[in-house]
């Protein structure tokens, strides 16, 4: 004989505790859902702005707009403009639109590695706010667009190094040539003779040296025998007891016999007015005349020597004729 089986017992008020549990979740659910709306700005008061770029290639919805490195706006929108330039709609919070100003200039930078980045630049903050539904230029910054000229850049510079390193290259033989001088230096005339391009050319240029040297010696001796011979002769010429201190002398003397003379002219020139007047003392005047001859011809002898005398100490020419009157 089998045992009865008892239904369970039934839950009391479980339509209630159900319909509870489920508005809870609804309600966590609606929770959740507003708190995201909230952190992701749905709520708050934003201003639209366009940027327009020659194409949007990277940007993506829910990309973010940075100034300074913090994200003050975002990417709702893209769309295509009817000149064939990409719009970029963008809303910016209004708390932090006070970045953006009239002068602000906007980028968008692709690099090698990573996402495209939109990027606001405000370099004078005291310029009027930038107005909402504004629309400006994107400056683009594509590293990879660089990519080919650098590509290219650096195929020249390797053809050219390769020129360069090439045998038949001016740099080596640059390096031959400085090579041999380097070689000829370490011989026997070092420095000369790699300039000059070898020994013998550096031989020559040293014996050339020598001899100017000698030459060079040789006139300093005839340099100092000509000031001793010249001091010499200062010293034989205008020293004490010389020839012009001698000459001196003897002008003194030839002023002196030269003044006697022409005494004895005057007196001549006196008895011969006196013999013209009187003519009857023909033989007083005749004896007074030889007596004055006799005097002038005692002041010439004494003039004569003294040229002779002159013509002896000074060594030069001169004409010692002597006419009377």
């Amino acid at each position: 004989m089998q045992p009865e089986s008892h239904p369970p017992p039934l839950i009391p008020h479980v339509e209630f505790k159900a319909a509870v549990v489920l508005v809870l979740a609804l309600a966590l659910i609606g929770g959740f859902l507003a708190y995201v709306m909230y952190a992701r700005g749905v709520f708050e008061s934003t201003q639209r702005l366009v940027l327009v770029a020659d194409d949007s290639e990277g940007v993506k919805v829910g990309m973010d707009l940075t100034f300074s490195g913090f994200p003050i706006g975002r990417v709702q929108r893209i769309e295509l403009a009817e000149d064939g330039k990409a719009r970029i709609l963008i809303d910016v919070p209004s708390k932090d639109a006070r970045w953006l100003r009239t002068s602000t200039v906007f980028t968008m930078e692709r690099g090698l590695v990573g996402d495209t980045r939109i990027r606001a630049f405000t370099g004078v903050l005291d310029d009027p706010p930038l107005p909402d539904a504004a629309m400006r230029p994107v400056l683009r910054g594509d590293a990879s667009a660089e990519i080919p000229h650098l590509v290219a850049t650096m195929r020249a510079l390797l053809e050219n190094l390769e020129r360069m390193s090439g045998t038949d290259s001016s740099l080596n033989t640059s390096l031959a040539n400085a090579q041999t001088v380097t070689e000829r230096m370490k011989g026997r005339y070092g420095a000369l003779a790699g300039v000059l391009g070898g020994e013998d050319n550096a031989r020559k240029v040293i014996t050339a040296l020598d001899r100017s040297n000698a030459l060079l010696a040789s006139v300093g001796e005839v340099s100092a025998k000509l000031d001793r011979i010249i001091v010499k002769a200062d010293e034989r010429v205008f020293g004490t007891a010389g020839v012009m201190d001698e000459t001196q002398k003897t002008i003194v003397q030839l002023d002196s016999v030269l003044r006697d003379a022409r005494d004895s002219l005057k007196k001549a020139d006196a008895v011969l007015a006196e013999a013209q007047a009187v003519g009857a003392n023909a033989r007083a005047a005749t004896t007074d005349l030889a007596a004055l001859r006799a005097e002038v011809e005692a002041s010439l002898r004494k003039v004569a020597h003294l040229v002779d005398e002159i013509n002896r100490k000074w060594p030069f020419a001169r004409d010692t004729e002597l006419k009377l009157p």
